[in-house]
């Protein structure tokens, strides 16, 4: 693979493991944060959102999508069910494969490549986080390169101030078990260690029509972390080791919708051998040093190396002539809209499409076609912070500043195999000839930096911030084979400043107006002619605290110079894999509102409730001549998978040493695409979630959890290629164990 940063190269192979740090704080180091606590994200010029280990063990999920509903302005299209591979926007920016968002595991650049190919193939395993962050708006310009809708950070688990250990183990519907253990502290000398892992897996909640293949998972996660901070010494430094694998029965394929019908958890057997494996590996490496009380800096060294092979079934040529325009134009994604509506594709009607998905039609030899979809990433870089915290005059000021030296890579060797179904089987015909799916490089150089600060000044904050993104982008293509032949290459250079104001004024103790604006930013693909994402973003509300009331209510405004659409499998559009296309003009805007009180003060009880509430309309402002992402757009079409409702209530009952909580989300029904026929809409959801805890004592919990406690059965996505229901009713006990 080719590195052209050689600089950048030379930096992370001078350290043996590339890793994370962290700042000292009371002679420990603490989880690298963008916000830190809830308390704070209240003071943020800005809208941010912190979820703490108390609230995520509430439901003890191990899904991000569950966890994330619950912060206003953030959108989900369920895909699996699991949220291995969410797809999370936020504002209104796409949702797909969280490919427009800032996604971060301890403020470090955590999606495979995160400017070459951001598509989250990867994404870090929630049982064994700490904390959910988000920030939006003004305050998300600290956290490039995707500025628009924001940033998702995640914290991982913090090695313990003293010598401690947990140990957390579920079981549920489904052959799903889920074990996560932690054990670590520190020493008197300021050395500091944590051995953690978490082990999932699951049979699945989906069936495969005659297969004997389940549809489930099997994760395996380890860390480890290192540190040293000496009493009263100004340097702290962390290392940070983390390894992830993966086996999943995952497919792109989905259902047609009479099929949705009669089962939504059913599976066509031509996905019986649909597979992802993965491997992930991490290294950080932080060093912090505080020059003075008031000046810190920081160098954190990174590296991320993934590897994916998505083994699954793509489409079917009725000839077998294996051409690739005949695979193209009778992809599942076209033979399920033709059945859907009921007209005929290549001659076939739409009850002999059926009759192939159902099984009980043969197929030409080599007529099916299944793709090992091979891929190899990295995502390395070196970043350097300073942090300077100083009273002048009657002004306060918190300053950060930024660089950061990136290089990223996608590497695909993809193999086409041509199959037939024989009496409902597939079976191997052609193995295909490797590369013929693929076979190129896209890669990514950049250098970003960033300044910003918070200047207090009496009941005034002002947080004016500055961005500069520059980026190299190249993709080159070879013939196929395994061999490297080349073919052709293009390429894509972006310098973009990105400015941003926030301001908090504060009427009272307990109310605070809150405002800004900021220019957004998404990196545009290494396709030539394509400009990048931009958009001019606008919020203005207030925060409301007292007691046990807390409210918070923004609206924002996205104003589109120029909306983005990538080409991916998993947009299951009709369109070049890579290729990228121009939006024009759109606009967004938006409503969110966040409640939590207690209804129970002065009692020996609580009975906490919450209520998070986001009102969106996206829309095009321009008309868009036919493309094969878009379709044919007019003026005031809505933007794809934007609910323009959702809702998440909670209530609970908290007495001593037990809890209980209930939970109800709501989600509109979306366009899949601007064109939005019946067939291009998702159903409106309600889902229920239950959980209850219980305290033996200080060191034994037990838990249990009911999701979807109704057993809905809506179709709450469409793509890639169909209709895609959400997971079933499922029961989990649990234990929690601390020593």
């Amino acid at each position: 693979m080719h590195h052209s940063n050689l600089l950048l190269s030379l930096a992370i192979s001078a350290i043996s493991t590339p890793l994370v740090f962290a700042q000292e704080q009371d002679s420990t180091i603490e989880e690298v944060t963008i916000i830190g606590s809830q308390q704070q994200a209240q003071r943020i010029a800005g809208s941010a959102h912190f979820i703490g280990a108390e609230k995520l063990a509430q439901f003890s999920y191990s899904d991000i999508q569950r966890i994330a509903r619950e912060v206003p302005g953030v959108a989900i299209q369920i895909e699996d069910g699991y949220g291995l591979r969410p797809n999370i926007g936020i504002r209104g920016v796409a949702t797909e494969r969280s490919g427009r968002i800032t996604l971060l595991e301890d403020n470090v650049l955590i999606a495979p490549a995160p400017y070459s190919a951001p598509s989250a193939y990867y994404f870090p395993t929630v049982g064994r986080l700490n904390a959910i962050e988000v920030v939006k708006g003004p305050a998300a310009i600290t956290q490039g390169p995707y500025t628009i809708g924001g940033a998702l950070n995640m914290v991982s688990t913090p090695i313990p101030t003293q010598m401690s250990g947990n140990v957390v183990t579920e079981a549920g519907q489904n052959a799903t078990y889920r074990v996560h253990a932690t054990y670590g502290g520190r020493t008197d000398s300021g050395f500091g260690f944590l051995l953690e892992t978490h082990q999932w897996q699951s049979d699945g909640f989906q069936s495969i029509d005659r297969g004997s293949n389940n549809t489930g998972l099997d994760v395996e996660d380890y860390t480890v972390k290192l540190s040293y901070a000496p009493m009263n010494s100004p340097h702290a430094i962390e290392l940070k080791l983390q390894t992830t694998d993966q086996n999943s029965n995952q497919s792109y394929l989905g259902l047609s919708d009479n099929d949705f019908g009669d089962s939504a958890f059913r599976r066509y057997g031509m996905s019986e051998l649909d597979n992802i494996e993965t491997e992930h590996e991490q290294q950080i490496l932080r060093y912090s040093y505080d020059l003075s009380d008031s000046l810190d800096v920081s160098v954190t060294a990174y590296n991320n190396e993934h590897q994916r092979n998505w083994f699954k079934t793509e489409g079917i040529d009725f000839d077998g002539s294996s051409s690739a325009e005949d695979f193209s134009r009778t992809s599942w994604f076209n033979v399920i809209q033709a059945i859907n509506s009921g007209t005929s594709l290549s001659g076939f009607n739409p009850d002999q499409l059926q009759s192939i998905l159902d099984g009980t039609s043969d197929t030409a030899t080599g007529s099916i076609q299944l793709r090992a979809n091979d891929r190899e990433y990295f995502s390395r870089g070196l970043q350097l912070g300073l942090n300077w915290n100083a009273i002048v005059g009657n002004t306060v000021h918190d300053l950060e500043f930024g660089i950061r030296f990136h290089e990223d890579e996608e590497d695909r060797l993809q193999r086409n195999s041509n199959y037939s179904q024989i009496d409902g089987a597939l079976v191997l015909d052609d193995l295909g000839i490797l590369g013929n799916a693929g076979n190129r490089v896209q890669e990514a150089q950049a250098v970003s930096v960033h300044i910003h600060d918070n200047i207090q000044i009496g009941n005034w904050t002002l947080s004016p911030g500055l961005r500069y993104e520059d980026i190299d982008q190249q993709r080159t293509r070879y013939s196929d084979g395994e061999l490297r032949t080349f073919r052709d290459s293009r390429s894509n250079a972006t310098q973009v400043f990105l400015p941003g104001l926030g301001i908090l004024y504060q009427l009272s103790d307990s109310l605070s107006l809150l405002g800004g604006v900021h220019k957004g930013f998404t990196a545009p693909s290494n396709s030539p002619n394509v400009d990048e994402e931009t958009a001019v973003n606008y919020e203005l509300g207030f925060r409301y605290n007292s007691g046990s009331l807390s409210t918070e209510l923004i609206g924002f405004l996205s104003d589109y110079d120029n909306i983005l659409g990538q080409c991916t499998s998993s947009s299951g559009s009709d369109c070049v894999i890579g290729d990228a296309f121009n939006g024009d003009a759109a606009t967004v805007a938006g409503l969110e509102l966040l409640v939590s009180a207690n209804l129970a003060i002065g009692s020996n009880y609580r009975i906490p409730v919450s209520l998070s509430y986001t009102h969106i309309n996206g829309e095009f402002d321009t008309d868009i001549a036919d493309t094969a992402f878009f379709g044919s757009v007019s003026k005031g079409d809505p933007l794809p998978y934007l609910p323009e409702n959702q809702f998440l209530a909670s209530i609970g009952f908290e007495k001593d040493n037990w809890a209980t909580y209930l939970t109800g989300n709501y989600v509109d029904e979306v366009c899949v695409r601007a064109s939005c026929n019946v067939f291009e809409k998702t159903d409106d959801t309600f889902t229920v979630d239950i959980s209850a805890n219980y305290q033996f004592s200080n060191a034994l919990t037990f838990y249990g959890r009911v999701e979807n406690l109704t057993s809905e059965e809506n179709i709450l996505g469409r793509q890639p290629y169909g209709a895609r229901p959400n997971k079933d009713r499922t029961v989990t006990a649990g234990l929690r164990l601390n020593f």
